[in-house]
């Protein structure tokens, strides 16, 4: 008898990608469901979740599917994918406390910026990305 795999509100839940993002996102990317528990690691914070998550027709969303729709030709245009761009931002934006609130913290530097929840359901969780901006300097032609 085959065991039930693991599910959660997000769907499947991957636990075999710990400290693994490259390898959680693309992952999701081709399964688009579910969640890669701590993926991500951050010594500040700890492990971060990824997740599949949602986008509707407004862009508005959360999780990797939310950053692809609404970012991810931006991401490409760097040269990067989007796996590997991802886990380069959450490692080098600096915690800012003037811009977090409640159970949201938020990351930044001069590329962009990514905002982890330690909440979801009410429940205590570490999970990527409730919101992330790209910044990128646009140059005159």
């Amino acid at each position: 008898m085959t065991a039930r795999p693991e599910t959660s509100i997000h769907g499947t839940v991957f636990r075999q990608f710990k400290n693994k993002p490259k390898e959680a996102i693309v992952h999701l990317m081709k399964v688009k469901e579910g969640e890669a528990i701590a993926a991500l690691y951050r010594s500040d914070i700890g492990y971060i979740d990824i997740t599949w998550g949602e986008n509707d027709k407004k862009n508005v969303g959360y999780g990797l599917k939310h950053i692809i729709e609404k970012h991810g030709s931006d991401i490409l245009k760097t040269g990067f994918n989007i796996e590997d761009f991802i886990p380069i931002i959450v490692q080098f934006c600096i915690f800012s406390e003037s811009r977090s609130t409640g159970t949201k913290k938020v990351f930044e530097n001069k590329m962009g910026r990514f905002v982890v929840d330690s909440k979801f359901n009410r429940k205590s969780k570490n999970w990527l990305l409730t919101a992330f901006s790209f910044r990128i300097k646009k140059t005159r032609e």
